[in-house]
């Protein structure tokens, strides 16, 4: 019965955490603000896997393929808690009505990817740098 409940009731991990991810952005103390990240669940994943599906005509045969990059860019909009890319005041200070255009335009691509890893690990999803780490500590 002790197998059935631990799958009942998992550990809950803290599924939010914050992270820095860029000195650009500083408080009036001048310490880098972190961004507040949350896990994305499978059922979550699912739905944004769904939503970024597309459907292109090749050799006269329709293909449907995964735009990854739309995906990544659901992703962060939807795991980062704050700053709160849906934020009217936010979208408009980086000139868009679209939450998943704001981090493109806010964060450099250095900035971007680690914000993305910073999900993905959180997420549970390996992203290799326990690997890399592992295979470096050997060396």
């Amino acid at each position: 019965m002790s197998r059935l409940n631990a799958f009942l009731h998992p550990v809950d991990l803290g599924e939010v955490k914050e992270v820095i991810i860029s000195s650009r952005f500083k408080d009036e103390a001048g310490n880098p603000v972190p961004f507040t990240i949350r896990a994305i669940t499978q059922e979550q994943n699912d739905a944004l896997t769904a939503k970024c599906r597309r459907v292109q005509t090749v050799g006269g045969r329709r293909q449907e393929y995964l735009d990854t990059a739309q995906l990544n860019r659901e992703l962060v909009a939807a795991a980062t808690v704050e700053p709160d890319f849906t934020s009217t005041e936010v979208c408009g200070a980086y000139g868009t009505k679209i939450p998943t255009q704001v981090p493109g335009r806010m964060l450099l691509a250095g900035e971007y990817d680690a914000l993305l890893k910073a999900i993905l690990e959180l997420s549970g999803f390996d992203t290799g740098t326990a690997a890399a780490e592992e295979e470096e500590a050997k060396n």
